[in-house]
């Protein structure tokens, strides 16, 4: 089978054997998937990976142990837990000690015409999404995630800062909750597409708002916009971190403590809530899809996605 191959920031296209399905696992037949900015800081030196990327993705069960599972349209949670430890027991499998996660740690990514995953991952596509828009799952997934972490009251002014491809989600996700928010971006084009929606979006200039919100989400993708953020943000009032950047970021934690901020990690979220809101329409994710290629032409769509300003790059399988 055709496969993306990532070996020192160098992307190329190899042949590799098809995956062979294991025991509580199901062989995946990749329709399309979308290279995110995860997959590009993997191409610069995160996690120091070496193999198949990817993780966002649309496929077709090939074959799996429960029958009724052959042949649906799929997406898939990205993180393999072990099923035993206590993160499991609480139905955190995403923070398992033991974990592997598709694509960035030790297990073969989806930007293959073949993949396996655990069937308890999969989560089949509602028929109101096409596949292209099902492919949005896991980046709406982690927007999502920020409601489950902390209790945003419906109403409650709320910063997003960056125009990416996470931060229009997350903007759309935190309106659709309620939230009266905010964006703050340098792209008009981009922003429009979060305006569309119903967000309130400013371009940002050299000054920003100062201890302007009680809740702020860093989205910028950069270790400048953690200051930025943390300089917008209230007393006591809450920054969610979005952004995985690789390398050291250095921070002056003296505004953060004084100020007494509470820092938020947040990282992947569930999938239902996710398909919930893709379904309803309420999130908006056909304008974010700028270019596509075919899975042989991978160099040229991580080269795109790596250009400033671009959105969703997508690989299409020889299969879709």
């Amino acid at each position: 089978m055709q496969a993306v191959y990532l070996n020192n920031g160098r992307i190329e296209v190899v042949r590799r054997p098809k995956p062979r399905r294991r025991e509580g696992y199901a062989l995946l037949r990749l329709l399309t998937g979308a290279i995110c900015n995860t997959d590009l800081e993997l191409q610069r030196g995160y996690y120091g990976f070496r193999g198949i990327p990817g993780h966002e993705f649309v496929a077709r069960v090939e074959a799996a142990g429960e029958r009724g599972w052959i042949g649906k349209l799929v997406v898939g949670e990205i993180n393999l837990a072990c099923g035993r430890c206590d993160w499991c027991a609480r139905g955190l499998g995403r923070h398992c000690a033991a974990r592997t996660v598709l694509g960035i740690v030790r297990h073969p990514g989806a930007f293959a015409e073949y993949l396996t995953l655990p069937e308890a991952n999969l989560h089949a596509v509602p028929r109101q999404l096409t596949p292209d828009q099902a492919v949005f799952t896991e980046p709406v997934a982690a927007a999502c995630e920020i409601l489950e972490q902390v209790r945003i009251p419906k109403g409650a002014p709320v910063a997003v800062l960056g125009d990416g491809k996470l931060g229009i989600l997350i903007a759309q996700v935190l309106a659709a909750h309620g939230a009266k928010v905010l964006q703050f971006g340098r792209h008009a084009s981009k922003l429009r597409i979060a305006a569309a929606a119903g967000v309130t979006t400013e371009l940002a200039g050299k000054s920003l708002p100062v201890s302007a919100f009680d809740w702020v989400i860093d989205a910028t993708g950069s270790a400048g916009g953690f200051m930025q953020a943390v300089a917008m943000t209230r007393p006591r009032g809450t920054l969610i971190l979005k952004s995985t950047v690789h390398g050291a970021v250095t921070v002056d934690t003296a505004p953060i403590i004084v100020n007494e901020i509470t820092l938020v990690g947040s990282r992947c979220g569930r999938f239902e809530p996710a398909l919930k809101l893709l379904a309803s329409r309420k999130v908006r994710v056909d304008e974010m899809i700028q270019h596509r290629y075919r899975l042989d032409q991978a160099a040229a769509a991580f080269a795109r996605a790596a250009e400033r300003g671009v959105l969703k790059v997508l690989l299409d399988s020889a299969h879709s």
